[in-house]
């Protein structure tokens, strides 16, 4: 929409034995694929802190993990009229089982291999798997991926 800004979203892909975490996405675009945690960037918060933030209020203050590092930065028009400028962070998982604290918006957090992830998979995720693979860091759209 003309006039509109871009938000900004914040993903954390938290990896433990050579799998990643993922929750079932429901009451926001993307309802029914596997995602991250994460969310919205808040005023004057740091990635990091808004990666932690979210971490927190979505599998709990017990879930621990490394500090995160930068993965990725997308141009996503993917879920158009929503437009976001979109940042992956990576962690290690150090500790504790993540809790559903939302369930309004995950069904449930599981563990997933990832050359075999669950589908369909939320879009900003599969451009971080792809990150994490590839090393490339950078996503313009409407430039096609693969």
């Amino acid at each position: 929409m003309e006039g509109q800004a871009p938000k900004v979203g914040i993903g954390l892909m938290i990896l433990k034995d050579g799998r990643v975490l993922l929750g079932k996405r429901k009451g926001s675009h993307g309802t029914g694929e596997y995602a991250f945690p994460g969310g919205h960037l808040e005023y004057m918060e740091s990635f990091t802190d808004s990666a932690l933030r979210e971490l927190a209020e979505e599998c709990g203050a017990d879930f621990q993990v490394s500090k995160p590092q930068f993965l990725l930065v997308a141009n996503v028009r993917k879920y158009a009229p929503k437009h976001y400028v979109h940042l992956t962070l990576l962690a290690q998982w150090q500790g504790g089982e993540p809790v559903v604290m939302e369930p309004e918006k995950s069904e449930g957090w599981g563990w997933y291999a990832l050359d075999a992830l669950p589908s369909p998979l939320f879009d900003m995720c599969r451009l971080s798997v792809e990150s994490y693979q590839n090393g490339r860091i950078y996503y313009d759209f409407p430039e096609q991926v693969t």
